[in-house]
């Protein structure tokens, strides 16, 4: 390490060219990346997937649909209402885009006294449509009390595409302002305090900038919009805090080559373990073979990989020009640690260490209560602001033409596959009699089937008909339900919506052996392949993160006892959080009304969480680690760790909070509730478990904390013959 600062400080205007250059080339390709993102990420290339293009490919339905919602004021007559939606499916037939157009006139059921819906199909997927959507625009047009709105899964995915970039934009201009007067209050000028800002700001620019280069590869989500600035800026102010903090203590006895080499080997060594941790917790991410995941483990990673090398090559570069101007523009002045808050704090903790674990476990063990209550759901539309006008269009087309019983959230479509025609009688048998069990499962409210749909309960008498029927009252029932050795059946469960006895069921029934072929599909097998997937993979993905930190850590601590006490801690502070996001969100306090956790959340604030909050640890224990090998006093060690780290600590968390906190303010709901969670996590790790729990447990254990196979006894031993 020390070749490494002694090089970047010889070489700093070089260093800094290349991040000049890196900014530019990247920041052109940042500016693109929004224009690849597309839809929620939650892809998967299961039975759901399979089932869809049955639909598509041997049934005729389309790719993707958008709804038209028409509504009409008080002041309005039946007779304009009518001619408004003439008029406008009149300008529809300029639109050359689309597959079908179906008109509220076309089909019964679609237009009410108030309300009506039209409809159009593509041949296109959903994320595909931007261009045609921008068409639709300028040809639907309001009028005075008549009004039309898009809505359905295209329109959904762009307005999230849109609420995501309005919210980064919201996020930032609450966050950068409050951690830049946070850095102002920890370093104590305008000078130390922005650089910090410009390095985050220069990973995140250069990490969206290769996120981009991947899109020739990977469908990236739009969330990723959200979680590489989430992540990136709040770890690169963590990094760069700790970094200029140290460079500022060593310019008081070292020159500013000396302390720029004595802070890349010691800051920077922390820096390496602490994106190490991150960058692992992100890996098990992968093992989810999800789109969203696979995609925050591509971002996160690389933010991870970019900030770490910001940190250690292009901020001590900038600090060698800089020297002693750090401390320029100050306006606070030092205090003296032994008169600091910090101090006292430490020796309190050190006086009553069982009290203070006690207390603080307690506080961890309160907060994990509700946790037991937690209701898991994938994000849908209700992720969309309230006032979006799709999803209020969407919410009024399912109130005004869809009965409760039959709304999406309680669907499976089944496709049933025979050898051979299905109108062959033993085909028929089977396929009736997998109907009339699904219509006595006690789950199953309605079964739609070409029994329902011509209103023959005999067995015998469908069959008849459905061989010897007269063919123009047989062409649309089959057009539906049949297609050669297809049939099409749709269940309606009796469940609620996001429920696990929905999901166990359509599981159950996947594995059936029915004497035909069987794909199912539909909003409750997607659910329940999404929530298969994660809790097969999200141990391995677990594993690997313990292993990897307790190794990590053992090898910067040289210490068996700090990594087990690490990874407890997390785990405990880590429960207490979804415990209270569950007590905010899905119980509704602080004027918030009750939605399910986003499915999203667990996995994302565990792999994040758990690796960010490592940085407090390697910053406390490194410090600690110093002060005990040069003095072999574990109490007197963790105070002086505690009083000089406490103040960085507690302003890399404020930072983190306010930067992560401030999607808490945003529109996306997935979104507000990981800020909320991730800002949340980051506080109890950073107040209760760090400034509290491992000071007390340190003081518990004491020398035992350094016990590593025996080295402890050989390092008591030199310190012995070698005083100094």
């Amino acid at each position: 390490m020390d070749k490494l600062g002694c090089l970047i400080y010889r070489n700093r205007k070089w260093v800094l060219l290349f991040w000049l250059a890196a900014i530019l080339l990247f920041g052109l390709f940042a500016q693109k990346l929004p224009s690849v993102l597309r839809g929620n990420g939650f892809q998967f290339n299961g039975e759901y997937n399979q089932t869809r293009k049955l639909l598509e490919e041997g049934f005729g339905q389309p790719k993707s649909s958008i709804i038209l919602v028409f509504e009409r004021g008080k002041t309005i007559s039946s007779d304009e209402f009518h001619q408004f939606i003439q008029d406008t499916f009149n300008r529809l037939n300029t639109f050359d885009s689309v597959r079908d157009i179906t008109s509220p006139f076309d089909r019964k059921g679609m237009l009410k006294s108030d309300y009506a819906y039209g409809l159009l199909t593509f041949d296109k997927e959903a994320e595909s449509l931007g261009a045609e959507i921008t068409k639709l625009k300028k040809i639907l047009k309001d009028q005075p009390g008549l009004k039309v709105t898009m809505t359905g899964e295209p329109i959904i995915v762009q307005d999230l595409n849109v609420a995501s970039q309005e919210d980064l934009a919201k996020a930032e201009m609450i966050g950068l302002p409050i951690a830049l007067v946070v850095l102002i209050l920890a370093f104590g000028g305008l000078v130390a305090a922005a650089l910090p800002i410009v390095i985050g700001v220069v990973s995140i620019l250069i990490t969206m900038g290769t996120v981009y280069l991947f899109s020739y590869r990977v469908d990236l989500t739009i969330f990723i919009l959200n979680i590489v600035p989430m992540i990136g800026l709040a770890l690169s102010i963590d990094f760069a805090l700790l970094f200029i903090n140290r460079y500022k203590e060593e310019l008081q006895i070292n020159s500013i080559q000396d302390s720029v080499v004595v802070t890349v080997r010691t800051a920077g060594r922390s820096i390496i373990f602490s994106g190490l941790c991150v960058f692992i917790g992100l890996s098990g991410l992968w093992f989810i073979k999800i789109d969203i995941f696979q995609n925050v483990a591509l971002g996160g990673m690389l933010v991870v990989l970019i900030s770490v090398l910001s940190a250690l090559t292009f901020l001590p570069a900038l600090l060698s020009l800089l020297g002693q101007r750090i401390n320029q523009l100050s306006f606070i002045g030092v205090i003296k640690q032994e008169n600091s808050i910090w101090h006292r704090f430490a020796k309190l903790v050190m006086k009553h260490p069982i009290i203070m674990a006690v207390l603080a476990l307690a506080i961890l063990l309160a907060g994990l209560v509700p946790v037991k209550h937690m209701v898991l759901a994938i994000p849908g539309t209700d992720s969309l602001p309230a006032n979006y006008p799709s999803r209020l269009a969407l919410e009024t087309f399912q109130k005004q033409f869809i009965a409760k019983e039959k709304q999406d959230e309680k669907k499976v479509t089944i496709v049933l596959k025979t050898d051979g025609s299905v109108t062959e009688s033993n085909n028929f048998k089977k396929i009736s009699t997998i109907i009339h069990t699904l219509e006595k499962d006690k789950l199953v409210n309605t079964v739609n089937s070409p029994f329902t749909a011509t209103g023959i309960r005999d067995d015998e008498q469908l069959y008849q008909f459905l061989k010897k029927g007269d063919p123009a009252q047989l062409a649309p029932l089959k057009n539906y339900f049949i297609r050669n050795n297809k049939m099409l059946v749709e269940v309606y469960l009796n469940t609620g919506e996001h429920s696990s006895k929905a999901r166990d069921w359509v599981k159950d029934w996947s594995q059936k052996e029915l004497g035909v072929q069987a794909f199912f599909g539909g909003p409750i097998k997607f659910e329940q392949e999404i929530f298969a997937e994660i809790y097969k993979k999200a141990p391995y993905g677990l594993l690997l993160i313990f292993l990897s930190t307790l190794m990590i850590l053992m090898a910067a601590f040289r210490s068996i006892l700090i990594p087990l006490k690490a990874i407890l801690m997390n785990m405990l502070s880590l429960g207490c959080t979804f415990g209270m996001v569950v007590w905010i969100f899905q119980q509704g306090h602080f004027g918030i009304e009750p939605v399910d956790i986003a499915l999203i959340l667990p996995v994302f604030v565990f792999t994040l969480v758990f690796g960010l909050s490592m940085d407090y640890e390697v910053f406390l224990i490194s410090r600690i680690q110093e002060f005990y090998d040069q003095t072999g006093d574990n109490t007197l060690a963790t105070i002086s760790g505690l009083t000089l780290t406490s103040k960085i600590i507690t302003s890399a968390a404020a930072i983190m909070i306010v930067v992560t906190g401030a999607f808490a303010f945003t529109g996306v709901m997935p979104v507000k509730q990981l800020g909320v969670g991730i800002a949340m996590a980051i506080f109890i790790d950073a107040t209760i478990v760090r400034m509290v729990l491992v000071p007390a447990l340190m003081r518990l254990f004491g020398d035992w904390n350094w016990w590593f196979f025996g080295t402890h006894f050989k390092r008591q031993r030199n310190r012995t013959k070698n005083p100094a």
